[in-house]
């Protein structure tokens, strides 16, 4: 009952999906009085399975086979619980002869949501003589249902995760929509301006001089027109802003509009000025340029008001003219559809909307129009569920591989933020100096290079430092060395994103999580200890030797006079006390060089 009530924790809200699953797993084993098995994710559509997380077995986790072989493919044939009296029977399985669980019992129960099998939930024997009963299947079909509802509920926060990055890029491309009708639009229509005031005069006069101011002053709008379209591609502020406050920005505004339109202007400020975030102020600007540059183009007005209200805690920008006014309801609508004629008018709503204020618009026509904005005076503070969680220091020697593991763990962990790559021992300490990252991930070769111990003194700077390692089949005393050192995790060349996010993730949690073949040679480290305090039986201290001298089952019969039965049986009780797989992780973890490993290995 304590398992189920973890269990029904674990579930609610969001969470990783893996590390759930492994959980679960754990869990079952364990009520089943077993020691391994595995999860695999099922898509019946493509005809395949993948190897979600295993534990005690090695099914080869995060490969994909087709539903054609493996327990998975016979129980998705079956669409129901599978119960074999041992694993053998399996034309076409994933682990070797050699394996404990070869001739063990093996119960595959279907992970279904509605009348879909999403995957399969499978548990070994813990021996030969074991066998389930029809209860153990229930409780096993009780954990795949959990197991179920874990599937469902990541896919459910998956989906929901997109649609938050869909809504995220709609935004930012609104943005972009704005800024450009903004920068680009309004300066085009100043151009008109210019040259239809150059095509009146020509037609006045036929001289060169009346011409010749309106064509120069064209060339300055296009120009600045080009200054002001960078910099909005790069994301500054608007040239007017640039070193200026915002009432001189402002007024500089309203004597471009007398020189276009002939409108008196005007600009009040009421209050004490204030420094504002930049946010605000670049914002509250391009509020006040879009309606200078709609009074301009569209309202034919004789005097022009703008004024700026400094209030505890907001500001007010106000823009009134005595022009033609317009329609609202016609040009500005909901926004349901944005017509070209009211982009001005929705990018400025935005605006204010996006630093948590309000715009109002008054206007009837033929009396004019008042646009006024209350803007809070600090930017919104970001939300910080959104932000990066866990800060990771790369240190590799090769860019490449470097790049390869920013790229993997911006896909498999939005949550994990690098922030920094070195490519020397000399470089890491003053990089975890300056950006104390939650994790640091180094190449195990870099480990061994540290000559001037630089992890010993990031320790003495933070004796909390999670330290990962990234390595490729260490040797014991690699492993040995890198444990003197406190690394807290390692991780295989070859394990997949979401493998090697869930490490660091674990690391920075303060917990020590191990991949794979990593994994089991830890466990050899300990296997030897285990072997020399006496854990094995005199017989099988005698098997254990021949079978690291590569002596088949047949030749150690005969050398000890006994069944190759019984030998079989003694080379896997040898294997499960030390941790190994099969024989040739039995060899390597005692110094052997070992053999070209099987598929599954």
């Amino acid at each position: 009952m304590d398992s189920v009530a973890e269990l029904a924790r674990d579930l609610a809200g969001r969470f990783e999906l893996q590390p759930l699953l492994g959980r679960i797993l754990c869990h079952a084993t364990s009520l089943l009085g077993c020691e391994s098995g595995s999860i695999a994710l099922v898509n019946e559509a493509s005809g395949t399975y993948m190897k979600k997380v295993d534990i005690g077995v090695g099914c080869q986790e995060g490969h994909t086979f087709s539903l054609n072989e493996g327990l998975t493919g016979q129980v998705v044939r079956s669409r129901s619980t599978v119960i074999l009296d041992a694993y053998c029977s399996i034309e076409r399985g994933h682990i070797p002869r050699n394996d404990p669980r070869w001739n063990c019992a093996v119960i595959g129960v279907p992970i279904q949501w509605g009348q879909q099998i999403v995957g399969v939930f499978i548990v070994f024997s813990p021996d030969e003589d074991r066998l389930f009963t029809p209860e153990e299947a229930r409780l096993a079909q009780l954990f795949a249902n959990h197991a179920a509802i874990a599937l469902v509920n990541s896919d459910l926060h998956a989906k929901a995760s997109v649609r938050e990055r869909e809504a995220a890029v709609a935004a930012e491309r609104e943005r972009a929509v704005r800024d450009v009708h903004e920068t680009v639009g309004r300066s085009l229509a100043t151009l008109l301006l210019s040259l239809d005031e150059a095509e009146k005069a020509s037609l006045l006069d036929n001289g060169q001089h009346a011409i010749t101011p309106h064509i120069s002053n064209a060339r300055t709008i296009a120009h600045d027109a080009l200054t002001e379209t960078r910099r909005t591609v790069l994301g500054m502020d608007p040239a007017a802003l640039s070193g200026r406050t915002l009432d001189k920005a402002i007024a500089s505004e309203l004597t471009w509009v007398e020189a276009m339109s002939g409108a008196a202007t005007q600009l009040t400020v009421i209050g004490e000025a204030r420094p504002l975030a930049p946010e605000i102020a670049h914002q509250a600007f391009k509020i006040v340029q879009e309606a200078l540059s709609n009074v301009v183009t569209h309202a034919r007005a004789t005097t022009v008001r703008a004024g700026l209200v400094y209030d505890r805690g907001s500001l007010v920008v106000v823009v009134e003219d005595n022009g033609q006014g317009f329609d609202l309801a016609a040009a500005h609508g909901d926004h349901a559809a944005l017509l070209s004629g009211c982009l001005g008018l929705h990018g400025m709503t935005s605006r204010a909307t996006h630093l948590g204020g309000e715009l109002h618009i008054d206007t009837t026509p033929g009396w004019g129009t008042t646009v006024r904005a209350t803007l809070p005076d600090r930017a919104p503070v970001p939300d910080i569920a959104r932000q990066p969680q866990w800060k990771i220091l790369i240190a590799n020697d090769s860019p490449v591989i470097s790049a390869g593991l920013v790229r993997l763990l911006s896909v498999a962990e939005p949550a994990i933020q690098v922030t920094a790559e070195v490519s020397s021992a000399e470089q890491l300490f003053d990089a975890y100096e300056l950006l104390r990252p939650d994790v640091i991930l180094v190449d195990l070769d870099m480990v061994h290079q540290d000559t001037t111990g630089v992890l010993t003194k990031i320790r003495a700077l933070d004796p909390g430092a999670a330290i990962v390692v990234l390595t490729d089949n260490p040797t014991v005393e690699e492993v040995r060395t890198a444990r003197q050192a406190c690394v807290r995790g390692f991780i295989n060349w070859r394990a997949s994103g979401d493998t090697i996010a869930r490490v660091l993730v674990a690391a920075g949690q303060g917990k020590a999580l191990f991949e794979g073949d990593i994994f089991d040679r830890l466990l050899g480290v300990s296997s030897l200890h285990d072997a020399e305090t006496g854990n094995f039986t005199p017989r099988e201290k005698e098997v254990r030797a021949m079978v690291i001298r590569g002596m088949a089952d047949k030749q150690i019969a005969s050398e000890l006079g006994i069944s190759v039965k019984t030998v079989e049986k003694h080379v896997g009780s040898v294997l499960r006390k030390a941790g190994a797989r099969n024989r040739t992780m039995l060899a390597s973890m005692n110094g052997r060089e070992p053999e070209p490993s099987h598929p599954w290995g």
